[in-house]
């Protein structure tokens, strides 16, 4: 097996590399190395302000760049233009500096010019909205005294008004118009101030009026209004003000008015086609932008990467070179080597490889088919470097856990199918723009159709297919041809039925104790191969970091105390399924009896299993028991032994050095030091202990869950079957073709919304539960850091 392919077992192995690259090629280099997406760059600046470092002024110029192209992809997105694509691939070549330049500058030609368009068009649309709202003002005023004619109370009003000598006068009534939300509040003030000494009249606008403020079309009300008085009327124009209405003088004679509609809408008539105009030449400039927009913004991203990366770096006191480090797969150095040459040419460029005592990144390398089962398990944690990578064995279990409950041929197919439309358009899909949730199950398109396939399987061991059972060999019962309607009918055996759940047990009135008893005893033993597989690895972990004790110390007395209890209950489940009790002339025991009686009462059996059984049960009772001090005192006191062997000589070596300090000051200092260490040690074995005993008994219990959602599945799916399409097969003619089609609709959507779906997430979440808690805790120790190389793959991912 290469190192590579073992990276998927276990983490690759990681160098710590050393660059010293020549300040004249090093952004050519760091740009290569990025391309490569290899190295994690170390912060050989961390204790550096961020606005101190060397490459300061080029990220700030870049920054303002990205600026220019937030503001154009804002205002593309205003105008519902899409920005253009590009397949871009870690091939890129480099850009110069002269390009980056000319980038800088094309930026802030078109942020001026766009800024210009768009401020003009602003002005334009609110001088429209303004004269809109005055033509709306006028043409309300014009229909309000048309309708309120010579003999009406308005009239008379404005007859007074005009007697007084105020015909001309504007001030004589208010008009304007104001939000259609604001136009209860704005009557409730007017009544409330004016205590009732107006008249109010108010309607909608046939149109909506475009603001430009908030870029939509606005509803808006046409009012006027009538009072006495100077001081009133100022008043009243501060209160409609203050709900932004805006408002309009119109005259009182109609002639006027109505020429003055006539220059209003002459104005509109002009301002529709200049509008028209910098509408255009907006979008075109826009157009044009979002065709290379996406193009210019991975340029800029990726330089900007690269200087930020630089600025990780160290230079040397000449400023002559730069100084980098950085974590490297061992079996990629080669290739780093070859790249940096191949770039740098005649300008040597050095690569040490480190020897350190730093912990390194965890890194496994991943394919499109293990990377969603290895991201499941890193949500988790990272693991340690170069400990047991649990994502290899999820591949497997996690799908299966995930179909023993929801073992159901007919819903495995529809989810086999929806996975399998997944993968077929992987490519094509990949290349659209997804939303989060469609993007979460294509990015596990694998695992759900794993999980969909193994469904199958189960659905096909529990010989169910949408509720209904499958006759597909012959039956190992045989039920009596002749019996009384509402006589109790046994079956009976004359075979075996070839694989799976005899069909025979559909429909009978004790196949939910039958399915009951046998989906919980084959939880206890899917449980029991799942913790015994997964503890099995933490002797694998132990083995590679040569750590003796734990094998010693941990893994022996734990699986002693594993095996001996639920090891022995798996077995006895085992045994019980393969005598023949009915043969036998006995009563099959209670098995859950039997374990708690074995710790409550050694050496008494009431239901014997098999002969023996009872000394069987002490010596084992005997074992659990002493791995417990086993467990807890070993490790703790062989790790004191070995803290007084290094105290020993540490005292030996500064007494040598003629460096000891008085002999009783010496000897504190050391049982300080001892002491505290020991408490330590022991303390964290006792956790270990306690949690392990405890776990052993409630991580057992967990998997009965596999039992639970398993007959919960099958009950819900026999009551939808009932509900829906179950009652649609009575009626005939017309009636029962529309309840057949009308049904099995029903009945379809429901099953792909509730049994699919919810209860596909629900199964998904505990078999989840099942691989983070009850599996990995029993080897994993999840103390890593993810390797996260210097890369330029998926720099535009948020942002386009």
């Amino acid at each position: 097996m290469s190192e590579k392919e073992e990276a998927v077992f276990r983490s690759a192995e990681m160098s710590l590399v050393q660059l010293y690259v020549p300040t004249e090629v090093s952004r050519e280099i760091v740009y290569e190395i990025g391309q490569l997406n290899l190295i994690q760059f170390r912060d050989l600046n961390a204790k550096v302000n961020e606005f101190q470092r060397s490459f300061v002024k080029e990220l700030r110029k870049l920054d303002n760049i990205e600026r220019q192209f937030t503001f154009f992809k804002n205002e593309l997105n205003k105008r519902s233009i899409d920005i253009k694509s590009y397949p871009y691939s870690s091939e890129l070549a480099l850009v110069q500096q002269s390009d980056i330049d000319e980038h800088y500058e094309n930026a802030q030609l078109l942020e001026d010019r766009v800024s210009q368009l768009i401020d003009a068009n602003e002005t334009l649309y609110r001088k429209e909205q303004d004269l809109k709202s005055n033509k709306y003002t006028i043409e309300g005023v014009e229909k309000f005294f048309e309708s309120n004619g010579a003999g009406g109370a308005v009239a008379g009003a404005v007859g007074d008004l005009e007697s007084a000598g105020v015909q001309s006068n504007h001030q004589s009534f208010i008009s304007g118009v104001i939000n259609t939300d604001k136009v209860s509040t704005l009557q409730q003030i007017l009544w409330r101030v004016l205590r009732g000494n107006l008249y109010y009249h108010t309607e909608e606008l046939k149109e909506k009026i475009y603001d430009p403020k908030t870029n939509e079309f606005v509803s808006k009300n046409f009012f006027i209004i009538f009072s006495h008085g100077s001081l009133i009327y100022q008043r009243v124009r501060k209160i409609c003000e203050t709900l932004d209405a805006d408002l309009y003088n119109v005259d009182l004679t109609h002639d006027l008015r109505q020429e003055s509609l006539n220059e209003v809408n002459r104005k509109l008539l002009d301002l529709s086609t200049v509008l028209d105009q910098t509408d255009n030449a907006l979008n075109t400039e826009l157009v044009a932008i979002s065709r290379d927009l996406g193009k210019w913004w991975e340029v800029i991203a990726r330089e900007k990467a690269v200087y930020k990366t630089m600025n990780r770096c160290d230079y040397d006191d000449g400023r002559k070179t730069l100084i980098a480090e950085g974590w490297i797969p061992t079996d990629e150095i080669s290739t780093l080597t070859s790249t940096v040459k191949k770039t740098s040419q005649h300008i040597p460029t050095i690569i040490n490889v480190l020897q350190t005592t730093r912990t390194p990144p965890t890194f496994h390398r991943t394919n499109k088919f293990t990377a969603a089962f290895q991201a499941l398990c890193d949500a988790y944690g990272v693991a340690a470097y170069r400990e047991v990578n649990p994502g290899l064995p999820t591949i497997i279990t996690f799908p299966f856990m995930f179909a023993i409950m929801f073992g159901d041929l007919g819903h495995g197919v529809i989810l086999s199918l929806a996975a399998g439309t997944l993968v077929y358009h992987e490519k094509k899909i990949g290349a659209m723009k997804r939303d989060e949730i469609f993007d979460m199950a294509f990015s596990g398109r694998y695992i759900l159709l794993l999980m969909g396939l193994f469904s199958i399987y189960t659905g096909f061991l529990y010989n169910d297919l949408f509720s209904k059972s499958m006759t597909l060999f012959p039956s190992g019962w045989e039920w009596p041809e002749n019996f009384q309607p509402g006589e109790t009918v046994f079956a009976k055996q004359i075979g075996t039925y070839a694989i799976g759940l005899d069909s025979a047990w559909h429909g009978t009135e004790n196949a939910l104790l039958f399915t009951n008893s046998y989906k919980m005893k084959l939880s206890i033993l899917m449980g029991y191969l799942h913790m015994s597989y997964s503890f099995a690895f933490s002797l694998v972990n132990y083995l590679h970091f040569n750590s003796f004790i734990d094998v010693v110390g941990n893994f022996i007395p734990g699986l002693l105390f594993m095996q001996g209890i639920f090891g022995y209950l798996s077995l006895c489940i085992v045994y019980k399924w393969s005598v023949d009790w009915v043969a036998v002339d006995k009563s099959p025991p209670g098995l859950l009896n039997m374990l708690i009686s074995m710790f409550l009462a050694p050496g008494t059996v009431a239901e014997p299993l098999y002969d023996g059984q009872a000394k069987i049960q002490v010596v084992l009772v005997l074992i659990a028991l002493a791995c417990v001090p086993w467990l807890l005192l070993l490790k703790p006191l062989y790790l004191k032994k070995q803290l007084d062997r290094e105290a020993a000589e540490a005292e030996y070596q500064q007494l040598d050095g003629g460096e000891a300090a008085t002999e009783h000051g010496h000897d504190d200092d050391d049982e300080e030091h001892e002491g505290h260490n020991f408490g330590d040690i022991m303390i964290h074995q006792v956790i270990h202990t306690i949690e392990f005993c405890l776990n052993c008994v409630s991580h057992t219990a967990s998997y009965l869950r596999l039992w639970a959602l398993s007959l919960a599945h099958a009950q819900l799916s026999t009551v939808l079957w009932t509900m829906t399409i179950g009652n649609a097969f009575g009626a005939t003619g017309l009636v029962g073709v529309f309840s057949v089609f009308f049904l099995f609709g029903m009945w379809f959507i429901l099953t792909v919304i509730i049994l699919v779906l919810m209860e596909g997430t629900s199964a998904m979440l505990h078999s989840l539960r099942l691989h983070w808690v009850e599996s990995m805790s029993k080897f994993f120790v999840g103390e890593g850091i993810a390797y996260e190389p210097f890369g330029f793959k998926g720099l535009l991912d948020d942002i386009l």
